[in-house]
């Protein structure tokens, strides 16, 4: 630790000290509220059946409850981290890349104060490269579909609608007409 100064650590400690209560916090009103995340839909949706919903509204509240759990795993995550890094600080090893044992600048842990590695170090995230299991039997479509559907359809296309719709004047103009034969008043 000889490369951070006293008031750098007790910075960086502040830091990790306030975020980890932060989260501890958030963890705490999760377990206190009505609607936990570890309860069934049912029970954290209100609602005696999902029957009688749109299938929209459970997909809806599936994906928001999906959610919810991701951002959690992730939040659960980062405490660990920071109690590493609290720990680290108190072994001596904080500020240490727990790879390379080289030095991690100050800025970087000013960023990140529960890092424990380099920039050159950081673990690459394990991102899937898996597409969905129907992009396996999907088939691209015919050639030219979808090119001037519009133009060929013979139906209204409302992109070309004021220019269809001008002649008629707006509020703010008068009516003019291409006859000349309307008698004022009559529209």
């Amino acid at each position: 630790m000889n490369h951070l100064t006293e008031s750098q650590l007790s910075h960086l400690k502040t830091s990790l000290l306030e975020r980890r209560e932060t989260l501890q916090q958030h963890f705490t009103q999760d377990n206190e509220s009505e609607g936990l995340l570890g309860d069934s839909l049912r029970m954290s949706t209100g609602e005696l059946s999902s029957v009688d919903n749109h299938p929209g509204d459970v997909g809806t509240e599936t994906f928001e409850r999906s959610r919810d759990l991701a951002i959690n795993d992730k939040l659960a995550q980062e405490l660990e981290e920071i109690e590493a890094a609290l720990q680290r600080m108190d072994e001596g090893t904080y500020g240490i890349c727990i790879a390379s044992k080289e030095e991690i600048p100050y800025e970087r842990l000013e960023a990140i104060p529960y890092t424990a590695y380099t920039v050159e170090h950081t673990p690459a995230r394990d991102l899937s490269d898996a597409r969905p299991a129907e992009e396996d039997v999907m088939t691209t479509p015919p050639r030219g579909a979808g090119e001037n559907r519009q133009e060929k359809s013979g139906r209204f296309d409302d992109a070309g609608a004021w220019e269809s719709v001008e002649d008629y004047g707006s509020a703010s103009s008068p009516v003019t007409s291409g006859s000349g034969d309307d008698e004022e008043g009559e529209l």
